[in-house]
């Protein structure tokens, strides 16, 4: 990868509506191609877009989610800075990491800027973001920086952003240097561990009380360099981008145990394998940084379907993160 935190981007854990809606209980599911469903309320259709961290322009781009074309620059603020953890919020807004070091919060709707959600306490570079735990707090990596800062993960309230704690403060996982962050069916938080050299490996923790559960994909056995994007799919299996191999690879859901290469290096022009998601239609699409493109690989066999997102729509350069969210009304 290019610098310091990329990725990860899983599909978001529910949509809600915060304007304009009546007050009747939400009943209809929709399930996207995840562990997770999302909801709506009856009449809003099945419109989703792709969000899109474009780290270049210094903002989060919109695509239509069935045809790629760009909609517009949804979230972009002087203080946006390298953009990479993207994830709708159980408020409905958009939640965006920037190399300011604060995860900024963006309507959900318009993309105005609202505040900066969090920061400080630790927080350097991050990366990854993620909603969960008991309370649905946020989550996010604190990248390691140049003069050994970061390096952890940080947990604030989700509702107002308050700095709640350090999760695993001794770093009993010897985590080095986090990128992506994905809660998993059995509500413990994943985290790809990426360090300079050598094999890099997934580590979990229980957000119950912040501590560390165990290796769920040690290096010794990962076979993946430099691992950013990271999503759970459809079948419960977790697959990780290897951003120095521009290769994504799968691995057991339940076990951990590598099951093998799901897209080949370089295949369809992949070229450093960044943010995953699953979307709509149950492909896989990856952020691939230096080809400034996002590409769509079959959900099943991990075959190429298409440079979805072709190279530099709407001035995308270098992305990371992606997710799917509600269409801009």
């Amino acid at each position: 990868m290019i610098r310091a935190g990329t990725l990860s981007l899983a599909l978001i854990a529910g949509l809600f509506c915060t304007q304009g809606c009546d007050e009747t209980p939400v009943n209809e599911p929709i399930t996207l191609a995840s562990s997770e469903t999302v909801h709506r309320h009856p009449g809003e259709g099945s419109d989703f877009s792709l969000y899109v961290s474009s780290d270049d322009t210094r903002s989060v781009l919109q695509y239509d989610s069935e045809t790629g074309a760009f909609e517009g620059k949804f979230a972009h603020r002087g203080q946006l800075i390298e953009p990479e953890g993207v994830v709708f919020g159980p408020d409905g807004n958009l939640y965006v990491s920037s190399r300011t070091d604060e995860v900024l919060r963006f309507n959900g709707e318009t993309g105005k800027f609202i505040d900066v959600f969090a920061s400080g306490n630790g927080l350097f570079d991050p990366a990854g973001i993620a909603f969960g735990g008991p309370d649905n707090d946020l989550f996010v990596g604190s990248g390691l920086t140049d003069d050994g800062q970061g390096n952890q993960i940080l947990r604030f309230d989700g509702d107002t952003g308050a700095f709640e704690a350090v999760v695993d403060p001794a770093n009993a996982a010897g985590l080095d240097d986090p990128e992506a962050l994905v809660f998993g069916s059995d509500g413990l938080l994943y985290v790809t561990s990426t360090p300079e050299q050598g094999s890099g490996e997934v580590l979990r923790y229980d957000p119950a009380n912040n501590s560390f559960v165990d290796k769920f994909v040690p290096a010794a056995s990962s076979e993946i360099e430099d691992p950013t994007g990271m999503v759970f799919g459809p079948d419960g299996d977790l697959f990780i981008s290897s951003a120095a191999t521009s290769e994504v690879k799968r691995y057991d859901g339940t076990t951990g145990a590598l099951i093998g290469v799901f897209v080949s290096a370089g295949l369809g022009g992949l070229n450093e394998a960044e943010g995953l998601a699953f979307g709509p239609n149950g492909n896989l699409f990856v952020a691939s940084e230096l080809g400034n493109a996002v590409l769509e690989y079959d959900g099943t066999t991990g075959g190429f379907v298409s440079e979805f997102v072709v190279e530099g729509s709407g001035g995308l350069s270098e992305p990371t993160f992606i997710t799917f969210g509600p269409a801009e009304d």
